[in-house]
Formats: C-alpha cells, structure tokens, sequence
C-alpha cells in the first residue's frame, strides 16, 4: 500500500471532496481519482460512495480512515525517531492548546524555551474544544495536547500529567443578591438566574455542569461566549452569571482572595463552596508513540511545572476531577 494514496485519501475523506482534496494536495484531480482507484483495488472494496452532489465514505472507508492517520502518524514518528538520532534538529511539533491558562504553569514560556532549546522544530499549534484536542491525539492528529479535562476525563489510551488545578469562582454583579458573600453554593442561585457558558466541548463547560449537576441544580437560561474575559465583562453587565477559574480572575493571590476593584463594573468573585469545582488542566499524550519532538516538549513542560512534578500527578486515572 502506497503512503501517497492514503494521504489522498485522507484529504477526500475530510474535504468529501475530489476537487478540493486534489488541489490540497498539488495534483490533479484526474491524478487523485486514479490514485484512490488503486488504492480500493488494493484494499478490494469501495472506500466513497459518490454522486453529482455528494462524497461520503462508505463502510470501508469509514475503517480506513482512523488506520490510515495512525499509519501516516507513526511514519512521521519513525523519520522524527531516525532525525534525533544525531540530535533533536528539525521536525514537527503538533500541539493542541487549550484557551484557558494553567494557573501556576506559563505556556508562553514554555514554547518560548522549547523554541530556544530546539529552534528547528516547526510549531503547529491548534485551538479547539479540550475534548476534540484529546480524540486527536488519541487519533495521532496531534502529539499532545494541554487540555481543561479532570484526569477522569482523559480518554481510555492516553496518558497525563496535570498541570494546575484551579478553584472555580461564581462572577456576579454589583448589585446582585448574593454580591455581599464571599463564598456561595450554586443551589443558592435565584431559579430565574441565567448562566454564561463557555464553548459546549470545552473542559470549563464539563467542569460548571458537572458541578451545577453536584449541587442538584439545573444550570438555568444560559448562553454560549467563547472568551472568558467577554463571559466576566457580560456578568459584570447584568447580562447573567458566570463561573470561570479563579485565574482568570486572580493572578499571585491565594484562592478566593484579590483586587476585588479590579473586576469590571464593581462585578464580584465568590468562592464556590464546593471543593470539587475546580478547573484542572493536564497535558494528555500517548506515551506509547510520543515523537521525539513531543517528547522533548513534554519534558520542558516538566520542568516549568511547579516543583517538578511536586505534588501534582502524572499517568492514568489516579485523581478524581
């Protein structure tokens, strides 16, 4: 089976599109066809059911798919594998980032050493919901991926190393009933409260419905932002409330303590009494075909984080979310 013709077939399975797919992939179309022709000849079934208006994969397609970007993931190891052989020179880095920061670990400043230590590793960063990132790394798609999931949360087949565990914060306005708390249960919220959500897949989104659902409460009339500093400018309006990391709101202070005056509007931050509402951010890779180059970054990310690994844990499932 010729490498070429599962690349092409990659790129028709994402675009569902013959014409698009041949230009992604600098080859005419009338090239492409009879490449994918010969690659269903080999693999002897039909992998695109196709028509005047539409690609899909079939059955076998389908299957091929997941194989054929694990294939192409573990060449693209191999040849990173044999390059750092005479030293970590060149090569890719494909690394999901997630939008919300890591309280006590500066992502910055880790691609910034990452890139001084090894300048000839092209970055490819990728911003996407915690649980899109995870699946694509589990499906080789990316190497790893700093992700807003609880160890918990991690996909059967990937490992992690946590990176911060962040207490949740409810944003009020001024004048809301609760404003004058320092700490409050989420059933305290009135019934006709309405909830600024982050991005639905994102990890914050799990992690604020997992602890409304603990509280016993439904989250209420809500709306989606995908900003965490439009979600605390909107609550700080009256738009609604909101639940963000304490991070966001607080930099260098203990939990739940702060430049209170720094919120927008006068808003107010409250400790959510809840112990399990915390935003926990891992970096979440496959061990068992980590390239080089991922592999290097894993270990900056190391030695950025606090202590070492200190108290925070690395590996499957030994904390709860």
């Amino acid at each position: 089976m010729d490498l070429r013709h599962l690349r092409y077939f990659l790129a028709v399975a994402e675009t569902r599109n013959f014409t698009q797919a041949a230009a992604g992939c600098y080859v005419a179309q009338s090239a492409l066809s009879q490449q994918i022709a010969r690659l269903e000849k080999d693999v002897g079934a039909r992998l695109f059911s196709r028509t005047s208006r539409s690609v899909r994969l079939t059955a076998a397609g389908e299957l091929l798919e997941p194989l054929a970007r694990r294939i192409l993931a573990d060449v693209d190891n191999a040849r990173a594998a044999l390059d750092a052989l005479s030293g970590l020179r060149r090569g890719r880095l494909r690394l999901g980032l997630v939008q919300t920061r890591a309280s006590s670990v500066d992502l910055v400043e880790v691609m910034a050493d990452y890139h001084a230590r090894y300048p000839g590793i092209d970055f490819h960063v990728t911003n996407a919901p915690s649980a899109e990132m995870a699946a694509s790394v589990l499906a080789g798609d990316l190497d790893l991926a700093v992700v807003g999931l609880g160890p918990r949360q991690v996909p059967d087949g990937l490992d992690h190393l946590v990176l911060a565990v962040d207490p949740l914060v409810l944003i009020v306005p001024a004048d809301h009933a609760l404003a004058d708390r320092d700490t409050v249960d989420l059933a305290d919220l009135p019934e006709s409260h309405q909830l600024i959500q982050f991005t639905r897949g994102s990890g914050l989104r799990r992690q604020v419905e997992a602890a409304f659902a603990r509280a016993g409460v439904e989250p209420g009339r809500h709306f989606q932002v995908g900003q965490i500093h439009d979600m605390i400018r909107l609550a700080a309006r009256g738009i609604g409330v909101t639940v963000v990391p304490r991070s966001s709101v607080f930099t260098g202070s203990a939990p739940g303590t702060g430049p209170q005056d720094s919120l927008p509007y006068g808003a107010r931050a409250l400790r959510v009494a809840d112990e399990a509402a915390v935003h926990t951010i891992c970096v979440v890779h496959d061990s068992k075909r980590l390239a080089p180059a991922a592999a290097a970054f894993l270990e900056v990310v190391e030695r950025h984080t606090v202590g070492g690994r200190g108290d925070q844990s690395s590996g499957r499932r030994d904390q709860s979310s």
